[in-house]
């Protein structure tokens, strides 16, 4: 793919700190994408939940390429 796959080479679910609730730029970023792709937005998603949901919805809305 040729992306800058640097900041995930560790996977959400091995973070120390996933299970904390989601940084404030992940949900602002999480609710943009949310209403891009005409998806509901879950402010109560963990930080490893939260990087898994803006990775799937990145894929959906063409971000992130």
């Amino acid at each position: 793919m040729g992306a800058d796959t640097s900041n995930r080479d560790k996977n959400p679910d091995d973070w120390t700190t996933g299970d904390e609730p989601m940084t404030g730029a992940q949900a602002s970023y999480l609710k943009t994408l949310s209403e891009e792709a005409g998806e509901s937005f879950d402010d109560g998603l963990t930080k490893a939940e939260a990087s898994k949901r803006i990775d799937a919805l990145q894929d959906k809305t063409g971000r992130g390429k």
